[in-house]
């Protein structure tokens, strides 16, 4: 995450050399995919651990 973070501000920031914005691009692309592949793989455990269904968070004032 701080990788992509980092890409992203980069490429926000325009100083990039085309070039390296389409390498950063595609850096960025990986990441994503492999973040969004470690979310899946943490919510079919969460899956597991709650019986089969994903219950909501509770809110802070139910915490409280």
């Amino acid at each position: 995450m701080a990788e992509l973070a980092q890409l992203v501000t980069q490429m926000e920031a325009g100083q990039l050399p085309l070039e390296a914005s389409v390498a950063a691009y595609a850096r960025g692309s990986e990441l994503v995919k492999y973040c969004a592949g470690q979310l899946d793989k943490v919510e079919a455990q969460v899956k597991v651990l709650e019986g089969g269904m994903l219950k909501p968070f509770a809110d802070a004032e139910e915490l409280a």
